[in-house]
């Protein structure tokens, strides 16, 4: 079994946005597009995190296992924690992760990932990265947000302690995406813009600070940061899908329509572009092959060539 990403319906929030209350009198019943934020976590993010734990050969061999073969990767994991002295328990806590992730048994990843952190002892770093996949193990689950956000408070601290700033970052857009799970916009906004200070440069941390600005009504904010994102990430098909929605939102329709036509151009069969394509036939604009053919950073920007919305 591969490490895949999560079923996209798992990935998305339900209900009505804040700040996207226009949206039916601008006849886009669609436009209500769930917070990127709030997003389940997929497998290959999650397994990602503590590579640099350690580069030995059986933790490789784990994850290499657990990616095609997750039973006998949690078969290994299991035998070496049977043996392991305490210098190896969190590397053998971590297989067990990986294979669990690999089986999506969130729960059971969740745990092992906590074991691997506590079992860390005074590695600030590795208590940081193991603390940080417990939480996304935890957070592609339903109700798990509060765990989260309880294992990310505490990567936080180990985090700077160490005073590492790519994943300072990495744990701000995951608190701020526990916090609005839990509906706690106005907090997730404030870790938003810790991610966004510790890492400048990284293009996710703007465009969640975008569609969060958006949902929260904040349009100004919203189209500066979706321009920052489009700049820093400019072939990423959801900048394009989230600087139509604002421009649409912000009444710049045809801003809108370039961007979501760049989105279908540059990426058709992505989640992102087959949204764009629909919110192009409600609006009766162009899709697929007859889609004009501006850039995507071109598409993404066009928000900016209109007046600011304010």
């Amino acid at each position: 079994m591969s490490l895949v990403l999560l079923a996209s319906a798992l990935m998305l929030q339900t209900g009505p946005l804040v700040g996207d209350g226009i949206a039916p009198s601008l006849g886009l019943p669609m436009i209500d597009r769930p917070t990127a934020p709030n997003r389940r976590r997929p497998v290959s993010e999650i397994t990602a995190r503590p590579e640099r734990i350690d580069d030995s050969n059986k933790l490789t061999h784990c994850r290499e296992t657990a990616d095609h073969d997750p039973d006998a990767a949690a078969q290994m994991a299991t035998d070496w924690l049977s043996g392991a002295k305490d210098t190896q328990r969190a590397e053998a806590e971590l297989c067990l992760g990986y294979a669990y992730s690999a089986q999506e048994a969130w729960p059971m990843a969740e745990q092992a990932f906590l074991a691997g952190r506590d079992a860390a002892g005074d590695n600030a770093l590795n208590r940081a990265r193991l603390g940080a996949m417990a939480a996304s193990a935890a957070q592609a689950q339903e109700g798990g947000a509060d765990r989260a956000l309880a294992a990310l408070d505490k990567a936080r601290v180990d985090a700077r302690a160490v005073n590492d700033p790519a994943l300072m970052t990495s744990i701000a857009v995951d608190r701020a995406r526990a916090l609005v799970a839990l509906k706690r916009n106005d907090e997730a906004a404030a870790s938003l813009a810790e991610a966004r200070t510790q890492g400048p440069d990284n293009g996710p941390a703007w465009l969640l600070s975008a569609t969060l600005s958006r949902r929260m009504g904040h349009l100004a904010d919203a189209q500066t940061q979706i321009q920052t994102a489009a700049r820093l990430t400019p072939l990423d098909p959801e900048v394009g899908l989230e600087a139509g929605v604002i421009a649409m939102l912000s009444g710049h329709e045809d801003a809108a329509r370039k961007s979501w036509e760049s989105t279908v151009k540059a990426s058709p069969q992505s989640e992102a572009g087959h949204q764009a394509s629909a919110y192009l036939q409600q609006i009766g604009g162009t899709s697929g092959a007859n889609a004009p053919s501006p850039s995507p950073t071109t598409g993404a920007n066009s928000t900016s060539t209109q007046p600011s919305p304010g």
